[in-house]
């Protein structure tokens, strides 16, 4: 018998690795999961979730529902991957340590184990830190998931990029002066991970003469989803998104592009 989704991998007598899963689960919404995820997430024997050192995990959030339903005599066993959230710590090294090792001893009885990740694993995802710690000992599997740079988009009705525009995605973290560059080279730019950079980024923002065209969004897709213009914004959470672009509207017509020189 080959690794199966729920139970240990066992081939004859030997009792084999488990696989390592990588599921993103999307922005918010639990419905943005996909049929991949869901069945991996309702099968398999362990689940690990990233979290705060207090309080609870988004992660953990978007995919309750469907851990609910496994039902009490199903539930997997669960594992809490707390780390600070302050930049300056982050990656937390020994954090990811210790959870690469609470993970492996279940991979090596055989059992498999999905790490969840807000949004897409590779996009900004915490798993990949355990990805680059037991990707070469162990099978891994990724499963793509709705990343919040594309949910944002969807929520604003704001295409992101047209023809052959240039896409620049940017943390909120870098120097307000690397912010301003990259602004002024790219024809669409994503800010990610506001927080307690938001007066840098409407500064940047300003300098390029983009604030007020900048669109603002927080926890897109959940049910505290708030959507308005950055220049109105007071204060915004780790969890939260600005959209522009030079042109302003992306999805002008051909024939705008043509009078325009777009």
């Amino acid at each position: 018998m080959g690794y199966g989704d729920a139970g240990d991998a066992i081939h004859g007598d030997e009792i084999m690795t488990g696989i390592l899963h990588g599921v993103g689960v999307g922005p918010g919404d639990p419905d943005l999961i996909t049929l991949k995820a869901l069945r991996i997430i309702q099968s398999v024997p362990v689940i690990a979730w990233p979290a705060p050192l207090t309080g609870d995990s988004m992660a953990r959030a978007i995919a309750a529902p469907h851990i609910d339903a496994r039902g009490a005599d199903n539930a997997p066993v669960e594992i809490a991957i707390r780390m600070p959230m302050s930049v300056a710590r982050f990656p937390a090294q020994t954090v990811y340590d210790t959870a690469a090792h609470d993970v492996a001893v279940h991979l090596d009885a055989g059992r498999n184990v999905a790490v969840l990740c807000e949004g897409d694993p590779f996009f900004y995802g915490s798993f990949m830190y355990l990805f680059g710690r037991l990707a070469e000992s162990y099978p891994v599997d990724v499963t793509p998931g709705i990343s919040s740079l594309t949910a944002s988009a969807a929520a604003l009705g704001a295409p992101l990029a047209a023809r052959n525009d240039v896409l620049t995605v940017l943390p909120a973290p870098l120097p307000v002066a690397e912010l301003q560059r990259r602004l002024e080279e790219s024809d669409a730019v994503a800010i990610i991970k506001i927080g307690s950079h938001l007066d840098k980024v409407k500064a940047a923002l300003a300098a390029a003469d983009l604030l007020d065209d900048a669109r603002y969004i927080e926890h897109a897709t959940m049910p505290s989803q708030t959507e308005q213009r950055l220049a109105d914004v007071d204060a915004a959470p780790y969890f939260s998104m600005v959209l522009v672009h030079k042109r302003r509207e992306a999805w002008r017509t051909d024939a705008d592009r043509t009078e325009t020189g777009s």
